[in-house]
């Protein structure tokens, strides 16, 4: 109808286009890394890291955190989880916008093939942000923003395809069962 045809001429004339996702690629050389085993979440001393010291890890990791421990730095004194590796060069690839749920699984089959020859990585994540102040949850709740409107979920994925799945949501969210 009318409104359609307005709406129509609206947008043409300000020439709204839809917005592409922004990919941003950086290099982190000399990555200190936790060591991983995929059959233990809870991680053991002096052979592998927890889900949750991982996940610590890589908040520091997306946030620029300098891993060294250094008692001069005033922004932290976090260091890398025990047991860990030193990665010679480790790939962070950011693509921000809206992005359909395919096209998660798409980058997911895509990450895969890394494991491909030459076997270099021992394991991959893959973490999806919803917008702090997004109006929706999962499930059938409204996003509680409160604090910090918590809202993501981050895979890992292992060189034999195990892989474990971790979500984070506020306080007053719901969580997929």
């Amino acid at each position: 109808g009318a409104e359609g045809s307005t709406l129509m001429s609206y947008f043409s004339k300000n020439q709204i286009q839809a917005l592409k996702p922004k990919i941003t690629f950086s290099t982190l050389r000399d990555l200190q890394c936790p060591v991983l085993q995929s059959n233990d979440l809870q991680g053991k001393p002096e052979e592998s890291c927890s889900t949750e010291e991982l996940f610590e890890w890589l908040g520091a990791v997306w946030n620029q955190v300098s891993l060294d421990n250094k008692s001069s730095s005033f922004l932290s004194t976090y260091c890398c989880p025990e047991p860990n590796t030193v990665v010679e060069k480790a790939f962070l690839c950011t693509i921000t916008g809206f992005i359909i749920p395919e096209t998660i699984i798409q980058l997911l089959e895509q990450l895969c093939c890394y494991f491909g020859e030459p076997k270099l990585a021992y394991w991959l994540t893959l973490t999806v942000h919803g917008f702090a102040d997004s109006p929706v949850s999962w499930r059938e709740s409204e996003h509680g923003f409160h604090k910090g409107g918590e809202n993501l979920y981050n895979f890992v994925i292992f060189r034999n395809l195990d892989y474990w799945l971790q979500m984070a949501v506020g306080a007053h969210d719901d969580c997929p069962p």
